[in-house]
């Protein structure tokens, strides 16, 4: 009899005690979470691009975002070829999960290129005229597009692809592709990163009155890659094997 008194009396105790001890204590704060995505936004920075969709299967429209500084120390004077002001302020891209109160930081990268480049100024915005994020089933695209007014008759577009799993965005897919403005000749790179296919797509002469089919090659990377949206260098050539 005595036992059976001593334990519930026990366990009523402790439970006073820990709901006593949750009641007192502070609240948690987390950085990775705002009301607002405008509250990501450092001060002086501003947003260039803005594209929204579910990318972790939760019914909610998520955000992906590319912000830059808008420091004017980082107007450089070019009195040479190209752009006259060079654009080199910082960029960012940033994915916040959308939350019934607001937002969380899911994912950032810090290597997406300038609009400007000192090294070379004949070359456009990185970003394009076009939209340079884009959402679709659940599915985040970063589109980079190369061209310069001078030094080159390339064109050249990369587009990195992403999906989240495991906890995390992992890229899924990397597409390149060049046209010759001269020749008209193009080459098209793709890779798919879960079956490690790669698919090469040459045309030698897009201007030609008789156009010849396409061709088409196989092959297999040589080497496995899971890289995740952070470890992507955005302002640096990829190269896969």
């Amino acid at each position: 009899m005595l036992h059976q008194i001593k334990l519930p009396f026990l366990f009523s105790t402790l439970l006073c005690i820990a709901f006593t001890q949750n009641a007192c204590a502070k609240p948690q704060t987390d950085s990775s979470f705002k009301s607002s995505y405008q509250s990501f936004i450092p001060k002086n920075w501003k947003v260039l691009e803005k594209t929204q969709g579910d990318l972790n299967q939760d019914g909610q429209a998520d955000l992906a975002l590319i912000i830059e500084d808008t420091n004017p120390e980082n107007l450089v004077a070019n009195a040479g070829v190209g752009n006259h002001v060079l654009n080199t302020n910082k960029r960012k891209l940033l994915i916040l999960f959308k939350q019934e109160s607001g937002y969380q930081l899911a994912a950032s990268n810090t290597t997406l290129p300038n609009e400007g480049d000192v090294e070379s100024p004949c070359l456009a915005d990185p970003l394009g005229e076009s939209e340079a994020l884009s959402i679709q089933k659940g599915v985040l695209r970063v589109h980079l597009y190369y061209w310069l007014s001078c030094g080159s008759w390339y064109v050249t577009n990369h587009t990195y692809t992403f999906r989240y799993q495991n906890n995390a965005f992992k890229l899924i897919g990397y597409d390149v592709d060049d046209f010759h403005r001269a020749s008209g000749e193009s080459t098209a790179l793709s890779i798919n990163f879960l079956t490690g296919k790669v698919k090469t797509t040459t045309d030698e002469n897009e201007f030609a009155e008789q156009t010849q089919p396409a061709k088409v090659q196989w092959s297999t990377l040589k080497h496995r890659y899971a890289l995740k949206f952070e470890q992507v260098q955005f302002n640096q050539p990829q190269e896969f094997k």
